[in-house]
């Protein structure tokens, strides 16, 4: 809404300020050529005294400078337009989250002459006051931008949360899909770039300080979980600025599945898993493959005497319930199972 309202103030702000420059051009003779108000200034001089001329000094210096002449004028006629689109964006960042970027896009196509025949042309006084605007229109997106980092970063789980998607990760994905919408052929894609940066990094720093307090569940699980949903998302929406941010998003995903593999996999079969997590320390120390097996701890007798004590209906048994623990674990809305 704030967009079309500001398209339509837009498209009638211009044909009025065009005709009103038009008029004092003409009626003030600024558009004259300075040849044409030096032949005026040299008229004048034959007419008026002598001791009248320092007072005419001035007037005349602003005849010589039309452009200025112009722009003053028309800012006192139109004194009170900035403050009254200062304080429409105002409004626009009060009532939607992200109210000030639909402006800040159409501010800038317009002052960049990409929106429609509304757009003002280099030189008109009116291209000039929408830049003011556009600086403070950036500058309310910036804080807008840092307003939801901080409520992303900030968000607290709710209590007791049984895993999932996470709330912080759900605004995230909320707010670039907005903003791939309104941001589609804009000027300032810079602008949005940066601001996308920021919300990924607040997000992904959400996730990485998630406390296992607040869960019932794995917190691995649910961190493996959220990154792999972001890399899926972003994945999805092929956004050339956050391929650093999906491919961390990746990274991490990977790692929590893996420390979450280490801590569930290995349980039901302990023994065997200490027995090579042995030979795996022997081998980090530097002995030779082919020599772990001569150590005691380690030797064919003592690994058959492991396997020995887990018979077939036990292993079968240890594996059905490691399903039902990681099917526990996982939400249904990611359905990871098969990873």
């Amino acid at each position: 809404v704030s967009q079309q309202v500001l398209e339509q103030v837009l498209s009638e702000l211009q044909p009025l300020c065009t005709s009103e420059q038009q008029f004092l051009q003409e009626f003030f003779w600024l558009g004259c050529a300075s040849v044409e108000l030096q032949v005026l200034e040299v008229r004048v001089s034959t007419v008026v005294p002598s001791q009248l001329i320092p007072d005419l000094f001035h007037d005349l210096v602003w005849f010589l400078r039309p452009e200025e002449a112009t722009t003053q004028l028309l800012s006192e006629i139109f004194s009170c337009l900035e403050p009254e689109l200062r304080a429409f964006l105002d409004v626009c960042s009060k009532v939607h989250p992200l109210g000030c970027l639909q402006v800040l896009v159409t501010l800038s196509d317009s002052v960049f002459g990409t929106w429609g025949p509304s757009s003002a042309p280099p030189s008109s006084f009116l291209h000039a006051l929408l830049g003011n605007v556009l600086l403070l229109a950036k500058s309310n997106f910036n804080k807008c931008i840092g307003t939801l980092c901080k409520e992303i970063e900030e968000a607290k789980t709710a209590s007791r949360m049984r895993g999932g998607i996470l709330p912080c990760v759900s605004r995230f994905q909320e707010l670039v899909a907005l903003s791939e919408e309104m941001f589609p052929t804009s000027w300032r894609r810079g602008e949005l770039d940066k601001a996308q940066l920021r919300l990924a990094s607040s997000v992904l720093s959400s996730i990485n300080s998630l406390s296992s307090a607040n869960l019932k569940v794995n917190t691995d699980m649910v961190m493996m979980e959220n990154f792999h949903h972001i890399h899926n998302f972003l994945c999805q929406r092929n956004i050339p600025c956050l391929e650093g941010k999906k491919r961390e998003a990746k990274q991490k995903s990977r790692e929590h599945m893996e420390k979450y593999i280490t801590t569930y996999v290995g349980q039901p079969l302990e023994r065997l898993k200490h027995f090579f997590e042995g030979v795996k320390a022997r081998l980090a120390q530097g002995v030779k493959e082919e020599e772990v097996s001569f150590q005691l701890a380690y030797s064919k007798q003592e690994l058959r005497k492991v396997i020995e004590k887990y018979p077939g209906k036990e292993v079968k048994r240890a594996l059905e319930t490691l399903y039902r623990t990681i099917h526990k674990h996982l939400s249904p809305e990611e359905n990871l199972l098969p990873v």
